[in-house]
């Protein structure tokens, strides 16, 4: 297995690696200024130890560097608000969501005050086809806010599962 497979967090991966590991101690030299912001920040986060924090720090960076791969694993949170009385704001939004149906793992729909709603997707697939699902269903006509959050399942030792090919056929000449 190449590096690149590595660094996706499939079977094997690093990320995988970390999860599966005795905890080894070890020591960290840091600046007294270093430390205290640590310090502060094992606070703000209510962290157990200075430990897990680190260890909160480490995961990131690699699923960071992992995310950076357009074809990594990844799993998307796509949260959408929108009126339900505009006009086929719904009917867009479930023809949206079926245009990705193969990434599409769960929807939940939450009804607000007045006539707002919200819609939580669930997206799994590789980095750049949830990052394009989640942009696809934000620029539904008549939603009227969207954000996502973008996740690597490497972290907790993980993958989607989502392994089929998506090549394009070839234009015959």
């Amino acid at each position: 297995m190449g590096a690149g497979a590595a660094d996706r967090g499939v079977r094997g991966g690093p990320l995988r690696a970390l999860m599966t590991r005795k905890v080894v101690r070890t020591a960290v030299s840091l600046e007294p200024e270093l430390l205290a912001l640590l310090d502060r920040w094992v606070r703000e986060r209510n962290s157990p130890s200075r430990s897990d924090a680190i260890r909160a720090l480490i995961r990131k960076e690699l699923a960071d560097r992992t995310l950076s791969d357009p074809d990594s694993d990844a799993l998307g949170v796509v949260a959408l608000l929108y009126r339900h009385d505009a006009p086929n704001v719904m009917r867009r939004l479930t023809t949206a969501e079926h245009r990705w149906g193969e990434h599409v793992r769960s929807t939940s729909h939450v009804h607000l005050e007045g006539d707002a709603c919200a819609e939580v997707i669930v997206l799994l697939g590789r980095r750049r086809e949830v990052e394009s699902a989640a942009r696809d269903l934000a620029g539904v006509r008549g939603v009227l806010g969207g954000e996502s959050v973008l996740l690597t399942p490497s972290v907790a030792g993980g993958r989607t599962g989502h392994r089929h090919p998506h090549a394009r056929p070839h234009a015959s000449h």
